[in-house]
């Protein structure tokens, strides 16, 4: 099979060259957003981190994304010492530019090497000599040349190739049956960016199930005597052994509590400003439906008016010296979520969502998947498809998603579907 795989460097290295090309474009104010976060943890002490506030872009990922970005620093100043200062907002030299863009694709080396783990992972198809047709070669394609994710690091940009190269080599560590790696792995993505929580459940309940019990019952059920602590107690001591390297210092130094105010800033409102088309957008849309239909209809009027008549019968007949004072329409709720901003609001017709609501709709929607790989495990399979409907629920009824939060379902999707019916024990 080795020899056959001549078109992976290609594919690698074409795609490499085609972001080359996107260096000079377009690019978001996530740009600026990782400029301020390489000169926090370059010019002031880690003590400082998570309390700088200069820009608005303040510092809103885990501990470990900020000791990555302290690394790039190290390498930017090489390139424009001007870039790490604090005070330089929407600063964009072109060494900087040309910098932070170059950073993107050499750590995309890590998201290629994934790819290729994940497409090990896949049987080719005997005596098919074409390419072309081979599962291989179609999941690397989908993966290296997902549009999606071209268009969000590499013209938007942000670091999601790297991140998920972190989640697709997990994923190929369980495929492999390394489950202790893939789990190591999962919890320093974790520790990179916790957006991935939305699909922490999967690999709970799959390592539990099929990692701590080591048999099944012939009806497939658990067989609760395999239980293994000594498996329980080694999951446990990776998760807690990289959370204490992330967050070690943070805990001496008595800032835990500021540093988890930024990564769940709940007072950021329901939706992102750039609405992720879940089911709260189309709450928000029919919330303000009702409220303009109430203005079109005038109903407000009506009420307004049969009140009206009520106060001013009871006014005059108890209180003769009390003056009514109306509202203008302009003093009227309105629903304020369609203004483009990161803020709180409140519903105008219908109820207000708070995070609880959307973290028991989220439950309650992975619960099933999560029911099927505990009582029918299924093996790898099982798990990416519970790991895909959990990255879909947390999309769909998620706090404060991002539109881009889809591509979390969008690769495992690709996995799943070359895997689902070619799976092979990897080598």
């Amino acid at each position: 099979m080795a020899d056959s795989w001549s078109w992976f460097p290609a594919l690698a290295v074409g795609v490499s060259l085609l972001k080359c090309l996107f260096i000079g474009g377009y690019r978001s104010t996530d740009f600026e957003v990782h400029r301020n976060w390489l000169a926090i943890t370059h010019s002031l002490p880690v003590s400082r981190w998570y309390y700088e506030n200069t820009s608005e872009w303040t510092l809103d990922y885990p501990p470990l994304f900020a000791w990555f970005e302290f690394a790039l620093s190290h390498a930017a100043q090489h390139f424009d010492s001007d870039m790490l200062v604090v005070e330089k907002l929407n600063y964009s030299s072109p060494a900087a530019v040309l910098f932070q863009r170059l950073s993107v694709i050499f750590t995309d080396l890590l998201f290629i090497f994934a790819a290729r783990e994940c497409c090990r992972c896949v049987q080719e198809q005997k005596g098919s000599r074409d390419v072309l047709n081979q599962p291989p070669f179609i999941l690397a394609t989908l993966l290296l040349w997902n549009f999606g994710l071209l268009i969000v690091d590499h013209i938007h940009f942000q670091y999601n190739g790297f991140l998920f190269g972190f989640l697709l080599l997990s994923v190929a560590k369980h495929l492999q049956s390394r489950h202790l790696q893939g789990a190591l792995l999962f919890v320093v993505l974790l520790n990179l960016k916790h957006i991935y929580l939305y699909v922490a459940p999967a690999y709970g309940i799959y390592l539990l199930r099929s990692y701590c019990f080591t048999q099944d019952n012939k009806d497939g059920s658990v067989r609760w005597s395999s239980f293994s602590p000594l498996r329980l107690f080694a999951l446990g001591g990776i998760v807690v052994s990289v959370c204490a390297l992330s967050f070690g210092p943070f805990i001496v130094t008595g800032q835990l509590p500021q540093v988890l105010s930024r990564l769940f800033p709940f007072k950021r409102g329901l939706c992102h400003a750039y609405w992720a088309p879940n089911i709260w957008a189309l709450y928000n849309v029919l919330d303000k439906s009702l409220t303009t239909l109430s203005e079109t209809l005038n109903i407000t009027a009506l009420i307004l008016s049969s009140s009206l008549k009520v106060w001013f019968f009871l006014k005059n007949f108890f209180f003769p010296g009390v003056r009514l004072k109306l509202l203008e329409e302009a003093e009227l709720p309105r629903a304020s979520m369609t203004g483009g901003l990161v803020q709180e609001f409140q519903h105008s017709v219908l109820p207000s969502v708070s995070p609880f609501i959307t973290l028991v709709c989220t439950l309650l929607a992975i619960l099933p998947a999560l029911a099927s790989i505990w009582w029918r495990p299924r093996g790898a399979r099982g798990f990416l498809r519970c790991l895909l409907l959990c990255a879909l629920a947390s999309f769909i009824f998620g706090w404060h998603v991002h539109e881009k939060a889809v591509l979390i379902a969008i690769l495992p999707l690709r996995s799943a579907n070359d895997t689902s019916s070619n799976i092979s024990r990897c080598r």
